[in-house]
């Protein structure tokens, strides 16, 4: 007679939230996600208790989140024992008082990009966890998509030959309406950068987990809409209107940088909040000496791809068979069959953070670092300092070179 050995009891890890809006609920959504996607974790997280000083905020936390308190102070959130991980998702000026501040109590963070208002206040965080010896994630979540992964791992094995020249484009229309409000995004001691840090940052860290690290860029910038009206209520988002006595936009609205990589490639990368007509058009090509791809995350199922000059075949009348394969993502892509069954079912934007909240979690209970960390936040925030010089006096600006555990060029 044989007996198996019980399963271990799942480990529970009490979790933090810091700001209940749109992605502190994203982040509470992943979170609860876990047990079913990533079973072999063998974890459940327990929602101890969220921060926001507004009170209906508090009241959503509780009563539709599912936390079993809330408090206005995140102070409160960090001295609690029964946190184990903790959710950053304030904004952008609040990022590093928050993040020295959890790693100073000694709690793992996930936080969102871009981490700093500078690659200053940046390499700050990243200089405290690192002190402190914590693991991190950094909201980089259109790495997850499973057709990046793919993408990346036709790139990484060869299958593009040499990389020549990466194309990339990150436009939105949130800042479209030149009677949109005047929040904390346009405001250069709130926010820091403008599209540059708040969609090209992405951009750039995609660029870097796809090819390799990114070593001096030149660029320019505008800023189209250069005045706006300030909200009448605190709790305005970028897509709130306002009217009244309009007030500078301090950041830019549109980028263009010219990149060189340390292995030899090239690229162009253009970003926009004001375009009329894109709504996420985020999108990023790579060419090759022996094929490319092309990926938006508009279509984030899909992948389109080319190898080699005449496709590797010919048609029934002896001409060749050339041009771009579409890729559906599929079981076997990344992550994707831990959402769907078969390819043609898609996933979508939720799922990539709860696959986010998946690394940062298996970061803490393994000690290894496994999700983009506060180094690879750091080292998107000096390629923007990089393109900012760069927009001052149209020189090129060589890229500094920052320290810790960078998770964007791991095999």
């Amino acid at each position: 007679m044989t007996t198996s050995t019980p399963a271990a009891a799942p480990r529970t890890l009490g979790v933090g939230l810091i700001s209940v809006g749109w992605m502190g609920r994203l982040h509470t959504r992943a979170y609860k996600g876990i047990a079913e996607r990533y079973p072999e974790l063998n974890v459940r997280t327990r929602l101890v208790v969220a921060a926001d000083p507004v009170p209906a905020s508090q009241a959503e936390a509780v009563n539709l989140l599912g936390y079993e308190r809330a408090v206005a102070d995140y102070h409160e959130v960090l001295a609690d024992p029964e946190v184990d991980v903790v959710s950053i998702c304030a904004p952008n000026f609040l990022h590093k008082e928050m993040a020295l501040a959890a790693a100073a109590a000694g709690k793992p963070f996930w936080i969102e990009k871009p981490m700093g208002r500078s690659a200053a206040e940046s390499a700050e965080i990243a200089a405290a966890v690192a002190a402190a010896e914590l693991v991190t994630a950094v909201g980089f979540n259109y790495r997850h998509a499973p057709a990046v992964e793919k993408a990346r791992d036709l790139i990484r094995s060869g299958a593009l030959g040499r990389v020549t020249n990466v194309r990339g484009a990150f436009f939105a229309d949130y800042s479209s309406d030149p009677a949109g409000a005047l929040t904390w995004r346009f405001i250069r001691e709130r926010a820091g950068s403008g599209v540059l840090g708040d969609l090209l940052s992405h951009g750039l860290d995609l660029a870097q987990y796809l090819v390799g690290r990114i070593g001096s860029a030149t660029s320019l910038t505008e800023t189209f809409i250069t005045e706006r009206a300030k909200p009448s209520g605190a709790a305005a988002s970028h897509f709130s209107r306002a009217e009244g006595t309009p007030e500078p936009v301090e950041n830019e609205d549109y980028a263009a940088l010219l990149i060189r990589f340390d292995n030899g490639a090239v690229g162009t990368f253009e970003s926009s909040r004001i375009s009329i007509g894109p709504r996420a058009d985020y999108s990023i090509e790579v060419y090759g000496t022996k094929g490319s791809l092309r990926w938006n995350f508009q279509r984030m199922n899909e992948l389109e791809v080319c190898l080699g000059t005449d496709g590797g075949a010919a048609g029934a009348t002896g001409a060749a068979a050339y041009g771009y394969t579409t890729m559906l993502t599929s079981p076997g892509h990344g992550d994707f069959g831990r959402f769907q069954p078969g390819g043609g079912t898609g996933m979508g934007f939720d799922d990539l953070k709860t696959i986010e909240a998946a690394q940062f979690l298996s970061s803490v209970l393994t000690g290894e670092q496994l999700a983009p960390s506060v180094a690879d936040g750091w080292a998107a925030a000096e390629i923007v300092a990089a393109a900012e010089a760069s927009a001052d006096d149209r020189a090129w600006h060589d890229v500094k070179v920052v320290t810790g555990p960078l998770t964007y060029d791991r095999v």
